[in-house]
């Protein structure tokens, strides 16, 4: 059973919703991000993303390679300014680049985020095997998903203002 949300809403294109960092991956999230204390770690807010694609993003080739390029600037021009206010503000915040799966702004640590298995925990969403892969599948939009997350130690509150002044 899936955690619940403590907050969700869409922002141009982008489905999020907020959740209370889970027992089930907080182990693999502190491995991604080590310079993070367990007392942080009971605070931790993890802002799930996903982008409905134009096309399924388990095929290969020249138009896919275009569309994830475009959803990932989406995202990153959504997670960069909002780490950047909360941080401004003395929060700790980071987000994760979606090609690579590693932290963006804390970059001590090597460890790969599972994006699928953590959105599978967070959301409830299935998953499906397309060769070595898992994939996600969105309740509404199947695979044509593009799922990112971003964290902050950022209480509730302060975490909703920082998204209400986004674009």
């Amino acid at each position: 059973m899936a955690p619940s949300r403590l907050e969700n809403g869409v922002t141009g294109s982008m489905e999020w919703s907020v959740h209370a960092c889970p027992s089930q991956i907080r182990r693999e999230v502190g491995a991604v991000f080590p310079s993070l204390g367990s007392a942080d770690m009971t605070h931790l807010l993890i802002v799930a993303t996903c982008q409905h694609s134009a096309m399924d993003l388990v095929q290969m080739g020249d138009a896919v390679d275009v569309e994830k390029d475009l959803l990932l600037e989406q995202f990153m021009a959504w997670a960069k300014p909002l780490c950047e206010r909360l941080m401004a503000q003395g929060h700790w915040a980071d987000y994760i680049d979606p090609c690579s799966g590693l932290p963006m702004v804390h970059q001590e640590g090597q460890v790969v985020y599972a994006e699928v298995e953590a959105l599978s925990v967070l959301q409830g969403f299935k998953t499906s095997n397309a060769g070595c892969c898992k994939i996600l599948l969105h309740p509404k939009w199947g695979s044509a998903v593009y799922p990112a997350s971003m964290f902050t130690t950022a209480p509730l509150e302060v975490l909703m203002a920082a998204v209400a002044t986004l674009p």
